[in-house]
């Protein structure tokens, strides 16, 4: 294990989606391999994860984080001017921001890596808002209110799941659609969704549409496994920043790196490179 990685604080969420006990276990065993010091651990939301003061104080190298892509983002951004990195692992559904570091490799997989030097310090590009950073992607239009049914899956209430499943197809079909501002942008009439994501040379916009209930049902099942891939869409081109609008003139359904925020009938967003290092070990495939 090089210096610069030797003291690690290990934040964890048990309730992401592929993060249990066994997992965890089978993580820290492989920091305790590689000797590693493990400067503090800390269960999250369940504890408070340490503040730039605190890790500044035990002299910690490297947060690491295993969780899913909005507990990443959300602890990540509260530590910008850290001078430490943040070392994301995949313990969600999709890990989005590890596969982009790492590839699919699993959790131990990558902090065996760390040991034989194949990582650097990166900070990528993500994207700005009014309502915070996006480590990961955006996601706008009525599509959004899948993520109530993706709330009520989590909680196992079986009567909620069916009310929002529901309510959800309906609203996806029939909500105010979002249109991108931006010259020569896709439909005029709008869609049910539009997703954003960072790339290295700029926001990759895709707006999804469908044709029949069906369809909608099947995209909604997508974005509960936070994919819409293979959903029916239009490209809508690759920009610095993208203004979005909600064409009924009423606020838009918002999701950023999976979280819910209310957004206005506008909405901007901006391409910028992250205010913290991150460790990155791709090139270890």
């Amino acid at each position: 294990m090089t210096g610069e990685f030797e003291r690690i604080w290990l934040v964890y969420n048990q309730a992401s989606g592929s993060n249990d006990e066994e997992s965890l276990a089978a993580l820290e065993e492989k920091f305790d391999s590689l000797g590693c010091v493990m400067a503090g651990k800390t269960c999250f939301p369940n504890e408070t994860p340490p503040d730039i003061a605190t890790l500044d104080r035990e002299r910690v190298q490297i947060l690491a984080i295993f969780g899913g892509d909005g507990t990443i983002s959300s602890i990540t951004t509260d530590r910008y001017g850290w001078q430490g990195a943040i070392l994301p692992l995949p313990g969600g559904t999709m890990n989005m921001l590890s596969r982009r570091m790492h590839g699919d490799a699993e959790a131990p997989e990558i902090v065996a890596r760390l040991r034989n030097g194949i990582s650097r310090k990166v900070r990528p590009s993500i994207i700005r808002s009014r309502h915070g950073d996006g480590l990961t992607g955006v996601l706008a239009g009525p599509g959004t209110v899948w993520n109530e049914v993706r709330e009520a899956m989590r909680d196992i209430d079986l009567v909620e799941l069916v009310t929002s499943t529901t309510e959800a197809i309906a609203w996806s079909a029939n909500g105010p659609k979002v249109a991108c501002l931006n010259s020569d942008c896709g439909r005029d009439e709008g869609y049910a969704a539009i997703t954003i994501s960072p790339e290295d040379d700029g926001l990759q916009a895709n707006g999804y549409y469908a044709d029949t209930i069906g369809d909608f049902a099947k995209q909604g099942v997508a974005l509960l496994q936070h994919d819409f891939r293979n959903g029916p869409h239009d490209d809508l081109g690759r920009h610095m920043t993208i203004r979005l609008a909600c064409l009924k003139g009423e606020p838009m359904g918002l999701l950023i790196d999976g979280e819910p925020f209310d957004g206005e009938s506008e909405e901007e967003f901006a391409l910028v490179p992250s205010e913290i290092d991150i460790v990155a070990t791709a090139d270890a495939r």
